[in-house]
């Protein structure tokens, strides 16, 4: 079916997996990445390129969770939602979701930069840009994605659009916003971390610095994997997905469109597993989140909150 018969896949008015996913992830994510910008910006004097990347990573993540509610409300079977709004709101998350993406790319190159190649002069010069590269990373999704959402206002009839998120994605259309998304958006970020992944092990590996016990090369290299495990659980499943709804444009079926629906759900997954895989298990990270420094971020009552004194250390993060 096309786009003008996807309302006769017949959708629980109340879809409660839905409901329970994006509620843990909207709470759980809102907290986690709040936690980690707080920490950023208030109790870190320095910064590193690495951190750059993390506090855009962290806000991306963020903007993308505030989005979820909306979808819990939808997925409770309430009415009354203007279209405008749900299209704003899918816009929202898809911007921030490939900014993520993006910025998780990144921060793998950056590193693995870093790591192989820290005596390059132009490396260490490139690595300074940290701030202009994520400043082209949110122009280049925003960029992108709007054009297909003006031209969705455009083309698409009011109509069709009653179906607020259940209805399919009209750039999964287009010849050429599928090509991009495919290629630009997952495949070149991919075999970015797929490629500097392998290249941090094998150099971690190989360093002499790895046989003694100053650092747990077998952590670094497990910390590695599950970060690439997390990207491919998180995002392989939604850009299948919509290759098999180009491949398949001219006769859609409810099982697909569900996929995508389901697929896109894993996805926002991921603003809730990156605090949790690049900022939480770093040791610099956890000296910062003390016991004082938590009670002072989220105090209690005020009388718990006074005469706390900060004992977490104020350096940069570890690149």
């Amino acid at each position: 079916m096309t786009i003008n018969t996807t309302h006769n896949c017949t959708e629980p008015q109340i879809n409660l997996i839905f409901v329970g996913v994006y509620a843990v992830v909207f709470t759980v994510g809102l907290f986690l990445n709040l936690t980690a910008l707080v920490v950023f910006f208030c109790y870190t004097k320095l910064w590193s390129h690495t951190m750059v990347y993390m506090t855009n990573l962290a806000i991306a993540d963020l903007l993308l969770v505030l989005t979820l509610p909306l979808r819990i409300y939808y997925h409770l079977g309430l009415s009354g939602l203007p279209q405008v709004l749900c299209e704003g709101m899918g816009l929202v998350l898809l911007v921030n979701m490939y900014g993520s993406i993006f910025l998780l790319t990144c921060m793998c190159f950056d590193r693995c930069m870093a790591v192989c190649l820290p005596m390059l002069s132009w490396v260490q010069e490139g690595r300074k840009k940290a701030p202009l590269v994520c400043l082209g990373v949110w122009l280049l999704t925003a960029g992108a994605s709007l054009p297909i959402y003006i031209s969705k206002r455009r083309e698409v009839s009011k109509d069709i659009q009653v179906n607020c998120f259940g209805n399919l994605p009209v750039y999964a259309m287009q010849p050429m916003a599928v090509a991009s998304t495919l290629t630009v958006g997952f495949g070149i970020p991919l075999l970015v971390m797929l490629v500097c992944s392998w290249a941090l092990i094998q150099a971690i590996t190989r360093s002499s610095i790895a046989q003694t016990d100053y650092i747990d090369s077998g952590k670094i290299q497990r910390m590695i994997t599950i970060s690439l495990v997390i990207f491919l659980t998180c995002f392989l499943p939604y850009h299948g997905t919509l290759a098999l709804l180009y491949v398949h444009r001219e006769a859609i079926t409810c099982p697909l469109l569900a996929a995508y629906h389901y697929s896109l759900m894993v996805a926002c997954l991921n603003a809730m597993l990156d605090p949790l895989a690049y900022y939480f298990t770093t040791e610099t990270f956890r000296r910062k989140m003390d016991k004082d420094s938590v009670r002072r971020m989220f105090p209690v009552n005020s009388h718990s909150s006074e005469g706390i004194n900060m004992r977490g250390s104020r350096g940069p993060v570890n690149t």
